[in-house]
């Protein structure tokens, strides 16, 4: 189990941003170590249908109350310290918490928003970690760096070889037919608006095919640009019935 704890945080909406965020990446468990102010009408009030994450929030009086039953803690800071301690970047710190997780509950501790974690923080912390950023400007939003440390961990379960969902109804590859009856109606269509008077016209076509198989088509798109094609030549028959010509850019 992984578990988010705040210690000490200062803003509500800092709270939000890091309940939206666990909602986002399938993380439900959120300590909270005095905080300065916490609603959770208000919270849901920001971010919305997280329910069941507002439903687990605990509210703890000290840190030692909010990490006894952990077996691995990683605190997170933007400075790096001349102190020795066991230091981690966000992706090998993933890795080794998801390692833990199976045993007991992982804890992922951040600090205040003004002064992050104090020294007796991290001093119960198994891992510190810092996220990469340009030291010119090292600290990150609380909810930011929730966020990047919780994309980590879903990258590190497997969630990127998860498929993206499929269209709503599934169509199978156009046939050679399908696409041959395309590319006449488009040279049709381009004949109609003149679109070969100074330009090659097997050259053009070649260059469609080209870009046609490329994708490749399906038949529902193959159907869809067949008809914009259509139409396109019958706007073209319409305009040289009415006696108008059509004018290119």
């Amino acid at each position: 189990m992984i578990i988010v704890v705040l210690h000490e945080p200062q803003d509500l909406v800092n709270i939000a941003h890091v309940v939206r965020a666990m909602k986002n990446f399938g993380f439900r468990d959120l300590r909270l170590v005095r905080p300065r102010e916490y609603d959770a009408y208000r919270v849901e009030g920001i971010a919305h249908q997280t329910q069941d994450v507002l439903a687990r929030v605990k509210e703890l009086a000290d840190l030692d109350a909010a990490l006894a039953d952990c077996v691995h803690v990683v605190g997170f800071t933007a400075r790096e310290r001349s102190a020795k301690r066991n230091r981690q970047r966000p992706r090998a710190a993933a890795a080794e918490m998801l390692e833990h997780a199976g045993a007991g509950p992982v804890a992922l501790l951040f600090g205040r928003e003004d002064k992050g974690l104090p020294n007796e923080a991290l001093d119960r912390c198994h891992r510190i970690v810092t996220i990469p950023t340009t030291p010119a400007y090292a600290s990150l939003n609380l909810g930011h760096a929730v966020a990047l440390m919780l994309y980590e961990l879903a990258l590190a379960r497997g969630d990127e070889e998860r498929p993206f969902k499929g269209p709503r109804r599934e169509a199978p590859p156009a046939t050679v037919e399908e696409l041959e009856r395309l590319f006449a109606d488009v040279e049709r269509a381009l004949e109609r608006v003149a679109f070969f008077k100074t330009r090659d016209r097997e050259t053009i076509m070649r260059t469609v095919r080209e870009v046609v198989h490329r994708t490749p088509l399906d038949q529902r798109e193959a159907k869809l640009l067949r008809a914009m094609a259509i139409e396109i030549g019958k706007y073209g028959e319409r305009l040289a019935h009415s006696g108008l010509h059509v004018h290119r850019q």
